[in-house]
């Protein structure tokens, strides 16, 4: 059993769809952005485009049974807080740090889904010269987006001072960049850090 921050157990989506039906279904992807990401990166990786990976989830182990002596079963563990952001990598000798995150609400995109400490890493990745962004998904709209991390963090601090709580959805297309959804790779969105990071346009 696998169990979150404070206690709550982890349960699996046991109605998920099958892999296969999920891909072949290209007008309604159906998956997750993580998956879309994940798929990305290994094209990306097998292309010899870019080197990015999503970093494991912190584990841990609280009760181990031994049942044999050659094999350890886990019985007990807690998903530890993630301390920095979801992937990292590297894309023309250039250091890549991102947030991935996605909601269902069609007009916002609420700050609640980010924590401090990934803000200060963000912050610190910035401040050493690194390509830090977050990509946004509206579920419900099936569009993503590429926000530049600087953006990000100033409408953190505007909520900090008393502002808005979200990022309202026409300053993520104002300020942000759309990614459409291709095939291979699902997310491509290194097309738009060329474009954003690489040809001196303005992010």
């Amino acid at each position: 059993m696998f169990k979150y921050p404070g206690g709550r157990a982890y349960q699996a989506d046991k109605q998920a769809k099958p892999a296969s039906l999920l891909e072949t279904n290209y007008a309604n992807r159906g998956m997750t952005l993580e998956k879309d990401l994940n798929a990305t990166n290994e094209f990306y990786r097998e292309h010899g485009i870019a080197v990015i990976h999503k970093k494991p989830t912190p584990i841990q182990i609280v009760h181990v049974d031994y049942p044999k002596r050659s094999a350890a079963v886990i019985k007990e563990a807690y998903f530890k807080q993630a301390s920095t952001t979801d992937y990292n990598g590297i894309y023309r000798g250039r250091y890549i740090d991102f947030e991935a995150k996605e909601t269902r609400n069609k007009t916002a995109f609420p700050l609640q889904n980010f924590h401090e400490h990934q803000i200060h890493h963000m912050k610190q990745i910035l401040e050493h010269g690194g390509i830090c962004f977050v990509i946004l998904r509206f579920t419900s709209l099936n569009e993503t987006y590429l926000l530049d991390a600087k953006h990000l963090l100033t409408f953190w601090h505007r909520q900090q001072t008393g502002g808005r709580k979200s990022i309202a959805k026409h300053e993520v297309e104002q300020y942000g960049h759309y990614i459409s959804l291709g095939y291979q790779p699902p997310i491509d969105y290194i097309k738009i850090v060329e474009k954003v990071y690489f040809n001196d346009a303005s992010v």
